[in-house]
């Protein structure tokens, strides 16, 4: 897959000013075409956990009925049985795991999502998903395919730079042998849901497919875990010969080696870097900006890092002096930067567009409260601001078209 040399912002729906996918959508997307950007990313769309996860959704297939515009809005019986006959695989399964009413609701956000969606098409916005690579415990897909799963271990990451005790996720792990044996149908059928719904989507721990952080159950923390084998290319094989070509980002951050790196040429498919993490060991920093690649997607920040201008704010003024950004607006001196980078997408968040600080966070790993909760005030987002962005856009050559081609 080549991707167009182009921009966008991320923005999960939640952090709209009324935290659905009603007016405010549609208007973002007019602020994105004003602006001269080509994606709108999101988080992952599913109906999300207790503290608002959407990394723990209780479904790998449904969309989440907290997203819904019109939650009471009219569903026919020739609606609900058309969806169940194009969704075949998980209707049934997720309407017995939810109960009355599940699938008009999936009537419902299809409906809404797909007006959407055409609304941004018609002005060159397209739509970046993300996959997460586990799912809930206490989920539907747990509860109709127990065999998927792995028992008396769980997920999470390894200490690194985010976390000093790791990140304890408490996702099941999935039983390889028997997705193998399977021919990997529920990966298969996963891809299908998501292509439906987004045009590009990044692959949640891309590493994971090549070896992964395997907890014992009893374990509070992620300090103690070992590493497992996962499943390669045979699984992004078989969903290619079922599927076609594959529009996924890798999302090869964290704990890299050098097979998750072949791993992901070998699939032809583009990486991540973040500017944050820009400015030590520039020889031989892969976000160094000196070291990115076209085949990459550019970050100044991501939901799980600070905003640009809280990390800032962290750093030592010697740190600060040695990145060269402007201390008045070193939120805007990444945007440049992302714009100049040789990688064919940059993407901004929302909360770097607006300067704002650590307050304005998307998630801290590691912590399970008080995440995913962050919105945008009416009128955050102006034309001056548009303008602003697509001055830099421009600069930056990357008033591409949102098209994918395959190489």
């Amino acid at each position: 897959m080549k991707l167009p040399r182009s921009s966008g912002i991320f923005l999960h729906p939640t952090s709209l000013p009324e935290g659905r996918l009603g007016n405010g959508a549609y208007r973002f997307v007019d602020w994105l075409e004003a602006a001269g950007q080509s994606w709108w990313q999101i988080l992952p769309v599913g109906p999300p956990d207790e503290f608002g996860s959407p990394y723990r959704a209780t479904s790998a297939f449904a969309g989440s009925p907290q997203l819904l515009a019109d939650p009471a809005g009219r569903v026919s019986a020739d609606e609900v049985e058309d969806f169940v006959a194009r969704h075949s695989y998980w209707s049934a399964e997720w309407a017995r795991f939810a109960g009355v009413g599940a699938i008009a609701d999936q009537v419902r956000f299809e409906r809404e999502w797909n007006a959407l969606r055409a609304y941004g098409r018609e002005r060159g916005v397209r739509l970046i998903g993300d996959v997460p690579i586990y799912v809930s415990d206490v989920g539907a897909d747990v509860a109709n395919w127990p065999e998927l799963f792995a028992k008396g271990e769980v997920a999470g990451a390894p200490p690194d730079a985010l976390s000093a005790n790791g990140q304890h996720w408490g996702n099941p792990l999935y039983d390889w042998h028997v997705h193998r044996a399977t021919g990997y149908r529920w990966w298969i059928e996963r891809f299908r849901r998501v292509f439906e719904l987004v045009d590009l989507s990044r692959v949640d721990h891309f590493r994971g497919f090549v070896s992964y952080w395997a907890i014992p159950e009893r374990n509070k923390t992620a300090r103690q875990g070992t590493w497992k084998r996962g499943p390669g290319a045979e699984l992004f094989h078989a969903v290619e010969g079922a599927l076609g070509a594959l529009p996924v980002i890798a999302e090869d951050l964290g704990v890299i080696t050098e097979p998750v790196r072949r791993l992901r040429d070998e699939l032809g498919l583009p990486g991540i870097v973040v500017l944050l993490w820009a400015f030590r060991n520039r020889p031989h920093n892969p976000h160094a900006l000196q070291n990115h690649r076209e085949n990459q997607v550019v970050y100044t920040s991501t939901h799980d890092t600070d905003t640009a201008v809280g990390w800032y704010a962290s750093l030592t003024q010697r740190d600060r002096k040695a990145t060269g950004l402007d201390p008045n607006e070193p939120h805007w001196g990444l945007i440049e930067l992302a714009s100049s980078s040789p990688a064919a997408l940059a993407i901004v968040p929302a909360q770097d567009v607006l300067g704002l600080g650590s307050d304005a966070r998307m998630n801290r790993p590691g912590e399970v409260q008080g995440n995913w909760s962050w919105r945008l005030k009416q009128g955050d987002l102006t034309p001056a601001l548009a303008e602003r962005l697509r001055q830099a856009t421009e600069r930056g050559r990357r008033s591409a078209p949102a098209t994918l081609t395959t190489v």
